[in-house]
């Protein structure tokens, strides 16, 4: 039997160690999680809430040692890790929590004397969550909650480097007496994965994870009528105006490009900034970094950990090296930040002009902490600029003109606009990408229609 080792960024040591779900334990948890929800769609909303609620305040009871575990696994400093649960997951989960019965309510049909006619939304049965190890707990929580609030049963697969985050909801729910089979959690390779995806009994994939993941999951439902939620990626900009509040921007968006060390799907990677604000931003910007410590994650005071692992770090080093060899000019010098070592996952931040589209850091997803900055003339150049790039999932204005903003929003091919503000998840608005960032949407009213398909009931009354 095959087995998955969790290597430590912090120092390359084995952190954990599981087997690969068997296929007997693999269809023992299909054939309980369809047995449990013939029950499950059958409880109130109420009793679902209660359950939920409960499973989410284990784990902000629980967030100090999550989130030290979670330092170990991924590397963020310890000193952020722990707001995972107790600020972005919580939120989330509370939120759809409490807009669940209003959004799965039933849709009235106009009044037509002798019927009754309206739309319900029923569960789809049983949902397969595949989670990253970047943000493992925000990105399985958009529809982990959700979906169990819509009378569906779970399975999680989480990430290899990830692979406790799923014990731990396991935890949870167990703690909050959710019924057996309701969630569970599986180690899966990458074959049985997509073996298990092909298996009619799932009736619905959400994936959060690579161009090439989406495209491996997509072909793999490909033979079947089901839905896949696929978030993939971005190469998300940021535009600045001239007439930003720089101060602001500056702050803002080197804490977009280089928290969690640029490991997110919706970090700050590439800005275009007007000519006239385009010096003292840089030079704002480039201080800013230099706040950075770059260090062993468990230490309280390190603002920037490792890299997952060393070859995602080797990945942007490529980038920044190409971006120079074509006349780019690198602005950090690594040197100053002693944690630096070439080879190992410890990566200072980098910050680079005279960059263009030629160059892969600003247009292939670098998924670490480096940032290209370019001026642009004009709303025109930044908005020709912010759209050319495969991806589309969120894009940043900073302007003191709400008409510009939304102005300049409809005309980019994002999921989400910004204005003063970027990578953020708000609940209340449809988290979804268009272009290579994938399809489908989580969080707000409209993430549950994901999560049912609609019944109509056309009821004639004999009197």
């Amino acid at each position: 039997m095959s087995s998955f080792q969790l290597i430590s960024p912090v120092d390359g040591s084995i952190f954990a160690e599981r087997a690969a779900t068997s296929n007997r334990e693999i269809e023992n948890a299909l054939s309980r999680s369809v047995r449990a929800q013939v029950d499950w769609r059958e409880t109130t909303h109420a009793e679902r809430a209660a359950i939920c609620r409960k499973a989410v305040q284990y784990m902000v009871d629980h967030a100090g040692e999550i989130g030290a575990e979670l330092s170990w696994q991924i590397g963020r400093p310890v000193r952020y890790t722990p707001f995972e649960i107790r600020k972005g997951f919580q939120e989330r989960a509370q939120y759809m929590i409490d807009i669940a019965e209003k959004s799965l309510a039933d849709l009235p049909a106009s009044d037509l004397p002798g019927f009754r006619r309206y739309i319900r939304r029923v569960p789809l049965g049983l949902v397969l969550v595949m989670a990253p190890w970047n943000y493992p707990y925000l990105t399985s929580v958009n529809t982990v909650i959700p979906a169990l609030m819509a009378g569906n049963t779970v399975l999680l697969k989480h990430a290899q480097q990830t692979l406790l985050c799923a014990e731990r909801y396991a935890e949870a729910f167990r703690a909050a007496g959710l019924p057996e089979g309701v969630f569970q959690f599986l180690h899966l390779t990458h074959e049985q994965s997509a073996a298990l995806i092909g298996d009619a009994r799932i009736a619905h994939v959400a994936f959060t994870g690579s161009v090439a993941g989406g495209h491996a999951v997509q072909k793999a439902t490909s033979a079947r009528f089901i839905g896949a939620g696929l978030e993939l990626g971005g190469k998300d900009p940021a535009y600045v105006r001239a007439d930003a509040n720089l101060e602001f921007a500056i702050e803002n968006t080197v804490d977009g490009a280089f928290f969690n060390s640029g490991q997110s799907c919706c970090a700050v990677e590439r800005i275009y900034v007007q000519e006239s604000v385009f010096k003292p931003f840089v030079e704002g910007f480039v201080e800013g970094t230099h706040q950075y410590r770059l260090g062993n994650p468990l230490d309280p005071d390190t603002t920037l950990g490792p890299m997952v692992r060393a070859a995602a770090a080797d990945f942007v080093t490529l980038q920044i090296r190409e971006a120079v060899g074509k006349g780019a000019k690198a602005l950090i010098d690594p040197n100053s930040f002693p944690a630096h070592r070439d080879g190992s996952p410890y990566l200072a931040p980098q910050v680079l002009i005279g960059v263009d589209h030629t160059m892969s850091v600003m247009t292939q997803e670098s998924f670490g902490p480096v940032i290209g900055i370019m001026p642009v003339k004009d709303d025109e150049e930044a908005i020709r600029l912010m759209n050319d790039s495969r991806y589309g999932l969120t894009a940043s204005v900073w302007t003191s003109d709400l008409e510009a903003a939304v102005r300049i929003g409809d005309r980019i091919e994002t999921g989400t606009w910004f204005m003063n503000r970027c990578d953020y998840l708000d609940p209340a608005l449809a988290w979804t990408g268009v272009k290579d960032s994938g399809r489908g949407c989580t969080l707000s009213r409209i993430g549950y229609e994901a999560l049912t398909r609609p019944k109509s009931y056309h009821l004639k009354l004999l009197v």
